[in-house]
């Protein structure tokens, strides 16, 4: 336990410390992450907050694990410093999808190949047990990569991808505790530390954004969490035995990687273009169409995770087709329930150094509408802005 609580605090106080002074050092060097037509926050935000949490992290289970414990760290932390190399590129100057992909590949070659952690049964899922190892090494790829772009994609909204891993490291490092697995509880509880530091900057209004650099991090942890826990925890030898392991895994996991998983299949047979290709049809995205604020989104969201991990648990001794069909129905609803309400999205326009309000001709059934003052005054003839807003007039005068 002493272990646990040292890992947690060295990782809070790092990433803590460290955070102001990479806003700053972001700000003064304009290594900013700027808006789009795509993005949702509107002025430029440091986007190397994963600096930090790396260096929390990494420093905490450096110093927390204990040496006989030690048993692949290394070569845990050999990948994710190829992530973090990879995800600090991305942040600064921006990577092709292929290059991003190589990395995370790389990443999985030591985790997987080098580490020797690989899924190697399907616990009976489909009357499969023990895998060959080319279709174990197929499967535990895929896996490994799913759940580090889960994290990635889902890093759309404020504080969301850093409590999501909050959720998932916090579950896994309880279990490993219990399960008398030091080095995987460590890095749970290290991984907590870290995030919930950067979670003081990043809720809204965000100072800071953890960036690529961050959440490949949350997403590689993750994956290693989660492949450890499907292998022991079910295992008959276990000392803390859990009925349908895989599935439990998965519900732990259960927001990121489903909506991972649906964007991919859009993307791919839907648009027929690439599956990394961005878009704004992540659940988050859908959730801000209906009208929900950056705080909604995330609480909304992490709540769901919550009752999702809750409800596997709850029904793990019904095996696992049922908590697969569960969740698969589960995740169908509530997104097809999210995009029925969704409201049209309108772009974004704005014109600056605007005298006077513009003739604009409006569309079909819309409304046009010049902004007064609270007095019910008109504006003065001065630098203005027209924009679109998302639900009402079309066009608008805005005193800046």
């Amino acid at each position: 336990m002493d272990n646990l609580i040292t890992g947690f605090l060295i990782a809070f106080f790092v990433t803590y410390v460290a955070m102001p002074v990479i806003i700053r050092i972001a700000s003064v060097k304009k290594l900013m992450d700027v808006p789009d037509n795509r993005k949702i926050h509107k002025a430029p935000i440091p986007s190397l907050g994963g600096f930090g949490v790396f260096a929390g992290f990494l420093l905490a289970v450096l110093l927390a694990v204990p040496f006989k414990a030690s048993a692949g760290l290394q070569y845990y932390a050999a990948a994710g410093f190829i992530l973090f190399l990879v995800g600090l590129k991305d942040d600064v100057v921006v990577i092709t999808p292929l290059k991003k992909f190589l990395g995370q590949l790389a990443a999985a070659a030591i985790v997987i190949n080098v580490a020797g952690l690989r899924l190697v049964s399907l616990h009976g899922i489909f009357g499969i047990t023990e895998l060959p190892y080319v279709v174990s090494l197929i499967l535990s790829y895929f896996a490994f990569i799913l759940v580090v772009n889960a994290f990635n994609l889902i890093d759309g909204v404020d504080g969301l991808a850093g409590t999501l891993g909050v959720v998932s490291a916090l579950v896994f490092g309880v279990y490993f505790y219990f399960a008398k697995e030091p080095l995987y509880a460590i890095m749970g509880l290290s991984l907590v530390g870290a995030l919930s530091a950067f979670l003081v900057f990043n809720y809204t209004p965000a100072k800071i954004f953890m960036g690529d650099t961050g959440s490949m991090l949350v997403g590689l942890v993750n994956a290693i969490l989660v492949l450890h826990f499907i292998r022991v925890a079910d295992a008959p030898q276990a000392l803390v035995p859990v009925t349908s392991a895989p599935m439990i895994g998965v519900a732990i996991l259960a927001v990121p990687l489903f909506d991972t998983l649906r964007v991919f299949t859009i993307r791919i047979f839907l648009h027929r273009r690439s599956p990394f290709s961005p878009d704004r049809n992540h659940i988050h995205h859908l959730l801000l169409d209906c009208g929900f604020s950056h705080p909604a989104v995330t609480s909304t969201l992490v709540i769901y995770n919550l009752v999702l991990i809750a409800g596997a648990f709850a029904l793990r001794d019904e095996g696992n087709y049922v908590l697969l069909t569960g969740l698969v129905v589960t995740s169908l609803s509530f997104s097809g329930l999210v995009a029925f309400f969704r409201q049209p999205r309108r772009p974004f326009v704005v014109m600056k150094n605007v005298g006077t309000p513009l003739p604009v001709p409006p569309a079909d059934g819309a409304v046009v509408e010049t902004v007064q003052r609270k007095n019910g005054s008109p504006l003065p003839q001065k630098a203005g802005a027209v924009k679109a807003p998302s639900m009402h007039p079309i066009f608008s005068i805005e005193e800046e």
